[in-house]
């Protein structure tokens, strides 16, 4: 097992904690560099879906898991970003300026929203979110001079400074590089006095407020960053679909991102990147397993739902840190393999919130 042993403050806040970090890290960024040469298209499609989640979970995150707020309307924050782009791409925008407005429509929104947080928390904050998604998709349909309505809105082809991305492969690099800066852009966060005010708002507000944080400016700007992260995601979301309706941005939406966050595991960067190749991976695995079932089973409506409500109950009861807190486990038995013993995990219960992800 490597113990670190630290004697500068630097040392703390470091990106990379060790040399064998920068080592693996560098690894997958070579082989997420050669994905698109060694796929099939179809998997590459697939893996810029997977990035395109992962940006909105780690939006969804920065309100849920880092700051203790719920959210039931994140997909009204995703239609935010994805019409403006649209919109914007209509009227011949430089694509860098206008996914930079719909991050900042997509915030204003956010800021709109989380006003009512001030107020209330828990279950009636949960359908304050709630009944603003349902504003919002409303919204879209009856605003057709903008939208498009329910007949929905097409869009063209995409360049980025002068060079066209016409291809699956193309497209990948960009949603990687931008899921990449979004990434980097949560961890500093996180390590700024800003996300540890989100920490400890999520841990304890009265513990929080009597340490002189502002809970009224630092919940509003959670709302702020949640909801323009996922405006690029939206954003994203429309170039890779090129066609937006009001029924893709649904209640049912905001659930699969708050299952995807569970199932990766809450309070944990790697968790959104985790849970959205879960739930892209294993829709794909359902759709191969309906031509083996019987078609008794694999015709019915409603197997896809029901077999993900399954993992949810599964994960909740038996691994409610997710999968990144299962990686957490393995990685911990092979570190002080062969004095690992079971349970141990069990007693970090009574740690503080904030060190249990670590």
């Amino acid at each position: 097992m490597r113990f670190l042993f630290k004697t500068h403050y630097n040392q703390d806040v470091r990106l990379f904690k060790h040399g064998g970090q920068v080592f693996w890290y560098g690894a997958l960024m070579l082989a997420l560099i050669a994905a698109p040469w060694l796929l099939p298209d179809y998997w590459v499609s697939q893996l810029v879906f997977i990035w395109i989640y992962s940006i909105a979970g780690i939006g969804l995150m920065i309100l849920v898991g880092f700051t203790g707020q719920v959210s039931l309307g994140h997909a009204a924050f995703l239609a935010m970003g994805a019409y403006t782009e649209a919109y914007l791409q209509q009227l011949g925008w430089p694509f860098a300026i206008s996914l930079a407005f719909s991050a900042l429509v997509a915030g204003i929104t956010g800021i709109i929203v989380g006003l009512p947080a001030l107020r209330v928390k828990g279950m009636y904050l949960a359908i304050a979110t709630l009944a603003f998604g349902f504003i919002v998709e409303e919204g879209i349909a009856r605003a057709e001079h903008i939208t498009g309505g329910n007949a929905g809105k097409m869009l063209g082809s995409l360049e980025v400074f002068g060079l066209p991305i016409d291809s699956d492969q193309r497209f990948y690099y960009l949603v990687l590089v931008i899921l990449v800066l979004v990434v980097l852009g949560v961890m500093n966060l996180l390590r700024s006095p800003t996300g540890r005010a989100f920490v400890a708002i999520r841990d304890s507000e009265i513990s929080a407020q009597s340490m002189g944080i502002n809970l009224a400016r630092y919940k509003t700007t959670a709302f702020a960053l949640s909801a323009a992260i996922a405006g690029i995601a939206g954003a994203l979301y429309a170039h890779k679909l090129r066609y937006l309706s009001p029924d893709q941005f649904t209640f049912l939406q905001s659930i699969e991102l708050l299952i995807i966050l569970v199932i990766g595991g809450v309070g944990s960067i790697y968790g959104a990147i985790f849970g959205a190749a879960f739930w892209i991976v294993v829709q794909q695995l359902i759709v191969l397993a309906k031509d083996w079932l019987p078609p008794a089973i694999g015709q019915q409506t409603g197997l896809q739902p029901t077999i993900f409500g399954l993992i949810l109950v599964t994960f909740v009861l038996f691994e409610p840190m997710g999968l990144y807190g299962r990686w957490l486990k393995i990685r911990t038995f092979f570190q002080l393999f062969p004095f690992y013993r079971k349970g141990m995990f069990r007693r970090q219960k009574s740690y503080m919130k904030s060190e249990r992800m670590k």
